[in-house]
């Protein structure tokens, strides 16, 4: 990294002697691809100074005197025997809806297949109908449990999904409800209309299609309910014709463009999503080579979703080994929602990345932050812990980054920080030279 200087602002905030601070990268690097994805940089006994929301500085510990000003006291947090690392970054949920759906599970489970469970029903527009009944302080109530519980597996930021409502009265509520969470908890959300999620039961999909270009797109823009547009490509859903208009009309209103693709089929949805400059393809569990080489060559961040699979009990998950080795940019995230992956934590999607998909340890930390924080088009921001960027931390009760993915099952977060402040987590604050001291006096005795 070089010689590492005290970035300008007043020092509020010191996370003293980390075990492991995973730094992710200091270079300014919009992404990782490649090698690169594992190999990112990681300081041992690692510091990190923050002030006004901001991190001001990364090194060793031993080079703390060095860049803190004599006679400056602040605030310290005792990271020994923790792991530092950037805010967790969820880049695909399906946060708002109303109602589960178990008794599907369970059907699943004793042999029933999507068809039969769709025809009594179940399903999706299930869903729909549970979140059309669900009234807006309802949504509210639950999406803010959710939160409570997301803060505290070390997830910063999340980006929230409509999608069940399939009318622009459920589909507004839902991004309503979304921004109104926003502004109510610590965990940052980014808002994305997926009014093209499925096909409304008793409509023809021309009508919705029309209604979604000249009716809904506008509205969201003018009521700024969402920064991205997301459709559903797949058979018997949307077809690449279909997010040609979808995304074409809604990049014309200044929303970019994301793309569920290649899920369930190689439908070419990886190249589309590069054609049409979107700024993710998401799932791609059947991309051909063709598709991993137009992702390489692109900006498009590969956001995949192994909970789906994992949940569904399939046996093709995405071929993220190959897609790294070919160049993509790849990201992973959970695609919380209540029919294909009933839960929001991240860590143990991250476990599943490695199992199933071979994912490394440590690639999918840097799927979690950097990558992730690119496929929100955030990267200038979060992601890393360069100085400059807004100071989005987490400490974990882990001495090295991979028993993260290794212990599965429990959450090992200690403390999260969210823009410079504590918000979950008990952190014993010292006085910066009662830290040095202890430091210089390490039998101060067990915690």
């Amino acid at each position: 990294m070089g010689e590492r200087q005290l970035h300008s602002g007043r020092i509020e905030t010191g996370i003293i002697a980390a075990s492991e601070l995973l730094v992710i990268d200091s270079t300014s690097a919009p992404d990782l691809r490649g090698e690169r994805l594992g190999h990112f940089e990681i300081i041992p006994d690692g510091s990190v100074l923050l002030g006004d929301g901001t991190i001001l500085w990364v090194g060793p510990t031993s080079a703390l005197r060095t860049v803190v000003p004599t006679g400056q006291s602040f605030p310290c947090i005792d990271a020994r025997g923790l792991t530092v690392t950037p805010g967790l970054i969820d880049a695909h949920s399906h946060l708002v809806f109303g109602g589960t759906r178990e008794d599907e599970f369970d059907a699943r489970i004793r042999g029933k297949g999507y068809l039969e469970i769709a025809q009594a029903g179940g399903g999706i527009k299930r869903t729909v109908q549970l979140t059309r009944a669900a009234s807006e302080s309802e949504l509210f109530a639950l999406g803010r449990e959710r939160l409570q519980e997301i803060l505290s597996l070390g997830i910063t930021t999340l980006e929230v999904k409509s999608g069940y409502g399939l009318d622009q009265e459920t589909e507004f509520k839902m991004l309503r409800v979304a921004r109104e969470l926003a502004e109510a908890q610590p965990v940052e959300i980014v808002t994305t209309f997926l009014g093209a999620h499925e096909i409304p039961p008793g409509i023809p999909k021309e009508s919705y299609v029309n209604e979604i270009e000249q009716v809904m797109l506008p509205e969201v823009v003018r009521q700024d309910l969402a920064e991205f547009c997301d459709i559903f490509v797949e058979q018997g859903v949307y077809t690449p014709d279909d997010a040609v208009r979808i995304l074409g009309k809604a990049r014309e209103y200044g929303l970019k463009a994301k793309i569920h693709a290649d899920q369930m089929s190689d439908s070419d949805g990886a190249a589309l999503a590069v054609s049409l400059q979107a700024i993710s393809a998401d799932h791609l569990n059947y991309t051909n080579p063709e598709g991993q080489a137009a992702l390489a060559a692109s900006r498009c961040i590969g956001v995949l979703l192994p909970g789906s699979d994992f949940f569904l009990g399939l046996p093709h998950y995405p071929p993220a080994r190959k897609m790294i080795e070919a160049g993509v940019a790849v990201a992973l995230a959970t695609d919380f929602n209540p029919g294909s992956c009933m839960t929001y934590n991240l860590p143990l999607i991250m476990t599943v990345a490695c199992t199933q998909m071979r994912m490394s340890p440590t690639e999918v930390f840097g799927a979690v932050t950097l990558n992730a924080a690119r496929a929100l088009d955030r990267s200038e921001t979060i992601g890393s812990l360069a100085p400059g960027k807004q100071a989005d931390l987490v400490l974990f009760s882990c001495p090295n980054h991979k028993l993260i993915s290794y212990h599965f099952g429990k959450n090992h977060v200690h403390t999260v920080i969210k823009k410079g402040k504590v918000v979950y987590g008990p952190s014993r604050l010292l006085a910066y030279n009662d830290m040095l001291q202890q430091l210089n006096h390490p039998t101060h005795g067990d915690e």
